[in-house]
């Protein structure tokens, strides 16, 4: 198992503890003649990995081989993705490869390149993309028409997921007309439960998509974004537009997730609490269960967070054991 980050002296341990079903660290030494402190380190990296939890008396229980191996394999996944994201960006290879087109679209290469014209819709999308790629922090959007064609979600989806699994601030604003849309309703609060924030506005707003509040991106003709769009690097025209932004922010409603209603005072949980409570059962960590929910850390710690004031809970395990006594789970 050593290619999914277990060394052999971890795998052996784990393998004990399949045979034997569960025990203590102080047995565990002694059947396998090392020192207590020795077995404690290997026990407590086994559980950081998701191999091993403790229950109750201290023993130790393994997690099954499947969902073991499978937590190992997606936690590799994941490191391997961050590793080569940052590698992509430090290597300046997407720069290189802009340099090759006509109209770059990328990083700027010299100060004229501060504000660029892009022409036509291919190469705003081709900007979103790169854009959306090196987004590392905040995600500030707005759609003033509301509505969102099954064919937008379907290309915007991928590149939603990738900025929000990665934890950045996402916040969209939304032309009214949202509302009236299915289509658009639905989607939003799929990415309101994975941790967006999204705001109705019902009045006139501008097309705006800020990234890192380091560029933004503009239509050059509002009335017709098929003519292309303006790419802007220059600080401070950057600052204005984020000023824009929040003025229209706190102007809007907030758009809540139907899953999201708040039962705060009641003796009821929502279908993603639901689903928060129940991951506490099988997640050993808030990667696992993040993941697992297809939602953020940041998101799910959130969610967990406001279960335990609820409970009135002091760690995890009286969030799961008041939970199960109120039926919640």
């Amino acid at each position: 198992m050593r290619f999914l980050g277990v060394d052999p002296e971890e795998e052996g341990l784990y393998r004990v503890l399949l045979r034997r079903g569960a025990d203590r660290q102080e047995s565990l030494a002694c059947l396998l003649d090392r020192d207590a402190e020795s077995v404690a380190s290997v026990c407590d990296h086994l559980t950081e990995l998701g191999l091993v939890r403790a229950g109750t008396g201290g023993a130790l229980h393994p997690v099954s081989p499947v969902k073991a191996v499978e937590s190992l394999v997606m936690s590799e996944l994941d490191r391997r993705r961050k590793t080569l994201e940052e590698t992509v960006a430090e290597s300046g290879v997407i720069d290189s490869l802009l340099a090759e087109r006509d109209t770059p679209v990328g990083t700027p290469s010299k100060q004229g390149d501060l504000i660029q014209h892009l022409e036509g819709t291919e190469a705003v999308r081709s900007a979103i993309d790169e854009l959306s790629f090196f987004t590392w922090t905040e995600r500030l959007a707005t759609v003033p028409r509301g509505v969102l064609s099954e064919a937008h979600i379907a290309q915007a989806r991928p590149l939603d997921e990738r900025v929000l699994r990665r934890g950045v601030h996402m916040r969209t604003l939304l032309g009214e007309a949202a509302l009236k849309d299915d289509t658009t309703l639905g989607y939003a609060r799929e990415l309101i439960d994975k941790g967006a924030q999204i705001r109705v506005s019902r009045n006139p707003i501008e097309r705006l998509l800020i990234c890192d509040r380091s560029a933004a991106l503009a239509p050059t003709d509002p009335s017709h974004t098929a003519k292309g769009a303006i790419l802007i690097r220059n600080q401070g025209l950057v600052v204005a537009l984020v000023s824009l932004f929040e003025r229209m922010w706190d102007a809007a409603q907030e758009l809540p997730s139907s899953e999201e209603t708040s039962y705060e005072g009641t003796d009821l949980v929502n279908s993603l609490e639901r689903k928060v409570l129940q991951s506490l059962y099988s997640a050993d960590k808030d990667e696992i269960g993040a993941r697992d929910l297809g939602i953020s850390v940041r998101t799910y710690r959130k969610h967990v967070a406001t279960l335990m004031r609820r409970l009135d809970a002091s760690n995890r395990f009286q969030v799961a054991l008041r939970a199960r006594e109120r039926g919640w789970v």
